[in-house]
């Protein structure tokens, strides 16, 4: 990124005010005149100039890139043939509707490693230019942010200031809750008329906005089904949503030691997907270890991956079906390998 200059940052105050009278309201109009003509030349000039200021709430910056979005499901995120279709679909479908009637809200749910919060990156990769790194892209986790159950109540307005100021910003502001398992009960609802079909709220509109939840919560519910089906000589990959949504927004709804626990966002049916993520078995578990080789920008060695898939741990511990951990310490692991 290169040091703005005056009048690039003036340009770049112009831009990413996205044209709001009030950004510009204290200049009187005859320079506001004067500096529109002479910033109409500059672009002239240099026709790419966006691309070379600080991050804006713009299509220059904020924009789904459909393709990157399905490769990167195809080709990263393994054993999860229900999530890849629903994620798809979801944010495709909301990215392209300029006039939503409420945010995407999405509900990731499973075992630790199976890719979870891996999806929440593939999707902030896809729709900001910074990805993970965008300031329009937010992420709590319980612990960090809420850790004391006798500041509910301070949560609860400190949430809603922050979720208000940051859509104020920008209409196209994604939300990540990690540790929904792990939040306190009643806390999330705090933020439940963001999240409806409301116009606006204080002048305020919020469908525009993704909202993410990540928790271990309904894994149980996930891993049983997929035992079932193993157990049944069933392929996994016959595991439909309709198996899995009912059993798992029940199981979330009525696990009280969830955030999620007799939430209104829930009971109001403002979780557009309760999305499952099945638990992985030996072979994606070799193809993990395959893509991290690859991104350490190593040879993919078959050998090391089955090595390394071998070296995990497994369950039901008589047939050993399932991954304890998913995917979550292959790149430890390798470091060992290799």
């Amino acid at each position: 990124m290169v040091p703005k200059k005056p009048h690039a940052l003036l340009l770049w105050m112009l831009v990413c005010s996205g044209g709001s009278t009030e950004a510009i309201e204290p200049i009187s109009t005859s320079i506001a005149v004067g500096m529109a003509a002479a910033l109409t030349g500059f672009l002239a000039t240099y026709p790419n100039i966006f691309y070379y200021f600080n991050e804006c709430c713009r299509p220059e910056w904020i924009s789904l890139n459909k393709t990157g979005l399905q490769v990167d499901l195809d080709r990263k995120l393994f054993g999860q043939h229900i999530a890849s279709r629903i994620i798809l679909k979801a944010v495709s479908g909301f990215m392209s509707n300029d006039n939503p009637k409420k945010p995407l809200v999405l509900s990731l749910h499973g075992w630790t490693g199976t890719g979870k919060n891996f999806v929440s990156q593939l999707i902030a990769d896809n729709v900001y230019k910074e990805g993970m790194d965008s300031s329009f892209v937010h992420i709590f986790t319980s612990e960090l942010h809420f850790p004391h159950a006798s500041q509910l109540e301070t949560y609860k307005s400190q949430l809603q200031q922050w979720i208000k100021g940051n859509v104020t910003n920008c209409a196209h502001s994604m939300f990540i809750f990690d540790e929904m398992d792990k939040m306190h009960p009643g806390l999330i609802d705090s933020i439940k008329p963001y999240l409806d079909y409301y116009d606006k709220l204080d002048g305020v509109s919020y469908r525009k906005a993704i909202f993410i939840f990540l928790s271990n919560a309904g894994g149980e519910s996930i891993t049983q089904t997929a035992l079932d089906f193993w157990k049944a000589g069933r392929d996994r990959e016959e595991i439909e949503l309709r198996d899995l949504e009912t059993l798992l927004s029940l199981a979330v709804f009525n696990n009280k030691k969830s955030g999620l626990w007799h939430t209104s966002l829930i009971d109001k049916n403002l979780v557009d997907f309760f999305v499952p993520f099945l638990p992985l078995e030996y072979r994606h578990v070799v193809q993990c270890a395959m893509a991290e080789m690859i991104a350490k920008g190593f040879q993919p060695d078959p050998s090391v991956a089955d090595q390394v898939a071998r070296d995990v741990v497994y369950f039901p511990k008589t047939e050993r079906v399932f991954s304890v951990k998913g995917c979550k310490t292959i790149e430890s692991k390798l470091d060992y390998y290799i």
